[in-house]
Formats: C-alpha cells, sequence, structure tokens
C-alpha cells in the first residue's frame, strides 16, 4: 500500500502520504531518530534496525512537499493471529497534526492485517493515543512473560550514530 489511505476519520492528513514501500523508506532517518531520541531503541545499531524493518510491516508518513520523513511504525506480525506494534514516532516538527492517529487507524485497516486475533504494544507514554484506537491495558498481566536474553545495546559508535 502506498500513496493516500483513507484509513478512518483522521486519514488522510493533507498535505502528506502513507507508505508501506520498504525501497521507500529512509532507514538511516529512522535509525537516527530511534538510536538517538527514543527510550526504547537506544543505541540500536543500523544493521539490526534495519534487518527488524526488512522482516515487518513499516508504515512511513512523508511530508508532501519536501517528501521528508514525519511519522513511522511498524508491525511485526505472522499475518495470521498476532501482531506486535512497534517503533512509533512522529518527528518533533510535525506533531499535533494527526499524524499518529492516521498510522494506528491506518495499521489497522491494512489489509494483510485483518481477522488477527491480538494486537499488543508496550508505551511508557502514549496510553491515551493507543487506548483512542482500541488498545487496553492486558486483561491478564501474570500471563505475560519476557526474556532479555542480551543487555541493551552499548554506545554507538560515531559513524553508525550519524546513521551510516
Amino acid at each position: 500500500m502506498s500513496g493516500p489511505n483513507p484509513a478512518g476519520p483522521n486519514g488522510p492528513v493533507p498535505g502528506f502520504t502513507l507508505s508501506n514501500d520498504h525501497a521507500r523508506l529512509p532507514y538511516a532517518d529512522i535509525h537516527r531518530w530511534l538510536a538517538r531520541e527514543s527510550y526504547w531503541s537506544a543505541n540500536i545499531p543500523f544493521d539490526t534496525l534495519k534487518r527488524a524493518i526488512e522482516h515487518s510491516v513499516p508504515f512511513a508518513i512523508f511530508e508532501d512537499a519536501t517528501g521528508r520523513l514525519a511519522c513511522f511504525g511498524r508491525v511485526i506480525t505472522d499475518h495470521a493471529t498476532f501482531a506486535y506494534v512497534g517503533d512509533v514516532f512522529v518527528l518533533p516538527e510535525y506533531r499535533g497534526r494527526g499524524l499518529s492517529k492516521w498510522l494506528m487507524e491506518a495499521m489497522a485497516a491494512h489489509p494483510s492485517l485483518q481477522g488477527l486475533r491480538r494486537w499488543v504494544l508496550l508505551t511508557r507514554d502514549g496510553h491515551g493515543l493507543y487506548a483512542r484506537t482500541g488498545y487496553t491495558p492486558l486483561q491478564q498481566p501474570e500471563r505475560w512473560m519476557e526474556r532479555r536474553p542480551i543487555a541493551p545495546y552499548p554506545p554507538l559508535a560515531p559513524e553508525e550514530a550519524s546513521g551510516a
């Protein structure tokens, strides 16, 4: 799916285009923001992030006038029963325009993501946005577990921190 996506009442947002095209993704820009600005992917190596995105359904919103990335997120899924939403961000200069709502609605409306029985995500500060798009706290959190076999990513080398 590339181009305008009339996903729900908040989309499309005039002046912006949503794309799922892996070839159009500005991997260096996505990496720069996630590695430097996010709390959940701080210092993630470029190759690790690129591989993760390549094995996901990406959602990127671009400003039409400049072609610049404004908003990004991805869905990790088996395309049959389960989806995990991750790496959602809106660049600061584009916040407050409804892009994150459109992004979340586009994810839920994507043709290859229909009929899944469970969608999950993790957030420290986006509860309001996600609640407006149908997410609720875990009904039985005591049933969920996690495994963390590696430590957080060490600081990036200067050349990788620049989005190489």
